[in-house]
């Protein structure tokens, strides 16, 4: 999927365009205990409770693509007939009204779940009849003929709130603050069938995770039955490693920053042309720029036999899973310097007299503790 799409299932959830009818759902305890089950309608809520709880599903499609959102792919044979896509498919096609899939879902969840706590797990499914792309049939002027059907799933935390004085304005006193319980934000989650090209594609799912640096590995493949995508935090760990144990003694401070100064910059061009598809790179990219900076052969090609070792033959990354666009960060076990992604040529390093240094070029003010120093001719420090 790519952000234009995801945009567009965002806007779903609000009261006039929502097709969604009722939630249904579980609250399960720290003991990863089932403690209750309700099927809610939503036309029986408030406005303002309605209002509350389709913010809080829309956060399901929240976040980056390829880091918070993560494609899910299936295999022909699973969408033929496979025991987890037949589930989904049920949840999806009985409109939540299954009751066997349903309680399957529940305890395949909860027994895959890896939270503290308490936690829900919501379910709801929406019709959407998707219009044609114009200006006005976005707005709902002009209905397509297209029709996509999709479940949405979303695990949010109940947390207690903490006691507190209130202040009562209508009675001018002092009182108790009940402590109650309250739903954060969903700490995962998962959209299918993907919406691809607009239209329901049953060969895929979106899944969501709030943090970068967590998969839910054990949900993820009892779910879809497929590999948990690596977190974006271990994709750039991983990469760093790459780098520096293929490259070895080659791996130097122009080597990294040209790796960076490469993948910053096709970031940037495809943020400015607006491309609609995700920004994606295999080794080969960062194999040219290896090159470019004379990295020998034998290195370069050590290289590419770790990346496929670590992230599967041939895989396709995103750029900005690799790399940080704001900074360049130089660290020694004394000292972390942090300079601006665009001005890397500040920075060299040298042998001098035998010692290694990181050499800053400081042209502009400099300022030590907030305090304005200046660098004088001949001075030591």
């Amino acid at each position: 999927m790519n952000e234009k799409e995801i945009s567009e299932l965002r806007r779903r959830f609000k009261p006039d365009k929502s097709g969604i009818t009722h939630i249904r759902g579980c609250c399960v305890n720290e003991k990863q205990e089932i403690v209750s089950q309700f099927d809610q309608s939503l036309g029986m809520m408030s406005q303002e409770e309605g209002e509350m709880i389709l913010a809080t599903l829309r956060r399901t499609l929240s976040g980056g693509l390829g880091k918070n959102l993560t494609d899910i792919e299936f295999s022909t044979q699973q969408v033929a007939d496979s025991p987890e896509h037949r589930l989904l498919s049920a949840l999806r096609d009985s409109a939540l009204q299954d009751e066997e899939a349903v309680q399957a879902f529940f305890q395949t969840a909860v027994r895959t779940l890896d939270l503290e706590g308490n936690y829900l797990i919501l379910l709801v499914r929406d019709v959407y009849d998707v219009p044609r792309r114009s200006a006005s049939a976005l707005d709902g002027d002009d209905a397509g003929d297209q029709v996509y059907t999709y479940l949405l799933c979303s695990v949010c935390p109940v947390k207690l709130t903490r006691p507190a004085l209130s202040f009562r304005a209508h009675e001018n006193q002092f009182g108790h603050l009940k402590v109650d319980w309250m739903v954060s934000p969903p700490e995962l989650g998962f959209l299918f069938p993907a919406f691809n090209s607009r239209a329901a594609d049953l060969y895929g799912a979106l899944f969501y995770s709030r943090d970068t640096a967590q998969s839910h590995r054990e949900f993820v493949d009892a779910v879809f039955h497929v590999p948990a995508p690596m977190p974006p935090a271990e994709q750039k760990e991983t990469f760093q490693s790459i780098l520096a144990d293929s490259l070895g003694e080659e791996c130097s401070l122009q080597v990294v920053q040209s790796v960076q100064d490469q993948l910053c910059g096709l970031i940037q061009v495809h943020k400015e042309l607006k491309e609609e598809a995700p920004l994606v790179i295999s080794k080969d990219t960062v194999r040219q720029v290896l090159d470019a900076c004379g990295v020998s052969g034998d290195r370069a090609d050590g290289f590419e036999a770790r990346y496929d070792a670590e992230f599967g033959q041939d895989a396709s990354l995103s750029p900005k899973n690799l790399v940080d666009t704001k900074q360049t960060e130089l660290r020694t076990p004394d000292v972390v310097i942090h300079v601006n992604s665009e001005r890397g040529e500040l920075v060299t390093t040298r042998i001098i007299d035998g010692a290694k240094y990181i050499l800053i070029r400081a042209d502009e003010a400099v300022q030590v503790n907030g305090v304005d120093i200046h660098i004088t001719p001949g001075s030591d420090s």
